[in-house]
């Protein structure tokens, strides 16, 4: 393709489009011609791009089409519809759709961590290797850090901080997908050594039911949460190694949208875990209360995801944006 002639033959076509998209109102047949326009546009750009690629012209052509498709679909706004829709549609669809990455994750992490709580309970050498023998005791004893955690600030900062914190732990396995996912091996690595210490100290110490106790109410749900977000983010991870049936370009631009408003979604999760975190934990209920309430709180959120879920993603839905949203898809030449 010679790209000045294409230039010349087509360059009063652009320049048309761009003048008709910056209007603000069109009659019948400018109406027809814009999209008229805007389809031709298109599929200059679709040429450049398997025939010619030209940066210069592709950017022109690209800002060209996008303007002309904001003018022919109309210019639109965020609601509280979206977020209506993204709750209830987008959301459990993505849950669903990403579920063969993210329950496989929790079952794996949560025996390793049983085993690393096993090993530490077990093994007094291995407990001295963590930190000397009369500090644990101050950990784990009645009142000791590991009970105190809970109390020892005021609850509305307390549960800002959890969320923040469990947040970003969310943010990073989400991120993190993008590097072939490997990152977010590290973070889960991480929380399963975390989590498996703590059990393992206090059931030495005699104190697991205590510590159980306090973890359950709001752990359920948070772990899940976290567990979601490393399945998303080591299934972005295979989308760069194995994009399927779709263009690497493609996959990665759905995938992507997809963990970013998972990354909204599971915010929200954390927040409630937050909550309970801050109120009910150290609250005065008694255990089979709080645990009760922890276990209601993620069977509610396992059935939206995994029932529910399955009904949204039955009607086509994959957890991307609207379709109506989304970027147009250029053809490409066979």
């Amino acid at each position: 393709m010679d790209l000045d002639v294409f230039v010349a033959t087509h360059q009063q076509e652009w320049l048309r489009l761009e003048e008709l998209s910056r209007r603000r109102r069109l009659d019948g047949s400018e109406a027809d011609e814009l999209i008229t326009l805007y389809q031709r546009a298109t599929g200059h750009l679709a040429q450049v791009q398997s025939a010619a690629p030209d940066p210069s012209l592709e950017g022109r052509l690209t800002t060209l089409v996008a303007r002309g498709r904001s003018a022919v679909t109309g210019a639109r706004t965020s609601s509280w519809r979206d977020a209506g829709r993204y709750f209830t549609v987008s959301f459990p669809a993505a849950l669903y759709r990403a579920r063969r990455w993210w329950i496989p994750i929790a079952v794996v992490s949560l025996l390793a961590s049983a085993l690393v709580a096993w090993w530490v309970s077990t093994h007094p050498e291995v407990r001295a290797a963590l930190a000397d023998p009369a500090d644990l005791g101050e950990m784990t004893r009645p009142g000791g850090a590991y009970e105190a955690y809970y109390s020892a600030h005021p609850a509305t900062a307390f549960g800002f901080q959890v969320w923040t914190n469990n947040a970003w732990v969310a943010a990073q396995c989400l991120v993190f997908g993008a590097f072939l996912g490997i990152p977010v091996l590290a973070v889960l690595a991480q929380n399963v050594l975390n989590l498996g210490i703590g059990l393992g100290l206090m059931s030495s110490a005699g104190r697991l039911d205590l510590f159980l106790g306090l973890l359950l109410p709001h752990g359920l749900l948070e772990l899940t949460a976290v567990f979601v977000a490393a399945g998303v983010g080591l299934r972005l991870g295979w989308t760069v190694v194995d994009p399927g049936p779709r263009t690497r370009g493609t996959a990665l631009a759905e995938e992507g949208r997809a963990a970013i408003g998972m990354a909204i979604g599971l915010a929200a999760v954390l927040a409630v875990t937050g909550v309970i975190e801050a109120f009910v934990t150290p609250s005065g209920l008694p255990t089979w209360a709080r645990v009760g309430i922890g276990v209601v709180v993620e069977t509610l959120f396992l059935l939206y995801a995994l029932v529910h879920g399955r009904r949204m993603a039955a009607r086509g839905e994959i957890g991307d944006v609207a379709e109506a949203d989304r970027t147009d898809i250029q053809p490409v030449a066979a």
